[in-house]
């Protein structure tokens, strides 16, 4: 029925449970007249009567009767929408999905999203991993709220945001020789040995392939591979070298497997935050891009 809202019956309510228009007034801060006029208003819509007078007391008729449990229900879950609201005001409830590279989620996200989830618990996170074209499509889409992309990266209805830099090594089994171990790779030793690399089309494989055309080489990857754990494995039966990200090889268990060495001249890749310019950042999506951004650079 159209006319009816919640305001009013909530007054209706209170003139009941007080007795009286002047207690109902006072508690809802309105005018005496005021609650009076949404009394009769209600009153107009059902076409009945719902409030009669019995001495100097407001009492409910048997119609005002029985509209009160309805009106009890309503009020339990306008209160339990106001507090579940709130809950996604504060960011400790909702959910945000995030889009990012394989890399970037085994050795990036799980430090973010520990401390994320420890300060967020009730914020369910959900995390797709792509080559940075086919996650940025999924923002600009809607289907991501944001993502932490290797960079460039360019789209007019983003926006990005450089939020830290990756140093990549050469990448060894740890059984090369002692004396070999801190030398620096050049693009012209690197490409004459096995390489085994990120597969073609993602962000990561064109910054290496730029620092060997840079170099005046060409590399010729002996495997090709979208996963870095896959690669390091290969690596460490002794299949090939690689180039990674520090990062991805600096765990205890990694300092037994590999050796890792400086390239020259150095090679970084950056990691970008991106967000959809006209998106309405709720919360919850703020508080994981402050995450990200406060991301450590490797070295």
């Amino acid at each position: 029925m159209r006319g009816v809202n919640l305001d009013q019956l909530l007054t209706f309510a209170m003139v009941v449970e007080h007795s009286g228009f002047t207690e109902a007034a006072a508690r809802l801060g309105l005018t005496q007249p005021a609650v009076s006029m949404q009394i009769r208003n209600l009153e107009d819509r059902f076409g009945v009567r719902l409030i009669e007078r019995v001495g100097k007391r407001a009492l409910p008729t048997a119609a005002g009767r029985d509209l009160l449990p309805f009106v009890h229900r309503l009020r339990d879950e306008a209160d339990a929408a106001v507090a579940h609201m709130m809950r996604h005001r504060a960011g400790d409830f909702g959910r945000v999905r995030i889009g990012t590279g394989a890399t970037a989620c085994i050795y990036r996200l799980p430090s973010v999203l520990t401390a994320l989830r420890a300060d967020h618990p009730g914020l369910e996170i959900i995390v797709v991993t792509g080559d940075t074209p086919e996650i940025l499509d999924a923002v600009e889409a809607g289907t991501l709220d944001l993502a932490l992309v290797t960079l460039p990266a360019a789209r007019p209805s983003l926006f990005i945001e450089p939020v830290c830099v990756e140093t990549l090594v050469a990448v060894d089994p740890r059984r090369m020789e002692p004396e070999e171990a801190n030398d620096a790779v050049d693009p012209a030793e690197a490409a004459a040995t096995p390489l085994i690399l990120y597969e073609r089309g993602g962000t990561m494989r064109a910054v290496i392939d730029a620092w060997f055309v840079a170099g005046g080489c060409q590399p010729r990857p002996a495997m090709e591979l979208g996963n870095v754990e896959a690669i390091k494995n290969l690596v460490a039966a002794g299949l090939g070298r690689s180039i990674l990200p520090s990062v991805t090889v600096a765990g205890d268990l990694d300092r037994d497997r590999f050796r890792a060495r400086p390239l020259v001249p150095p090679l970084t890749r950056s990691l970008g935050l991106a967000l959809r310019r006209d998106k309405m950042l709720d919360a919850g999506v703020r508080a994981m891009a402050a995450a990200i951004r406060s991301l450590e650079p490797s070295s």
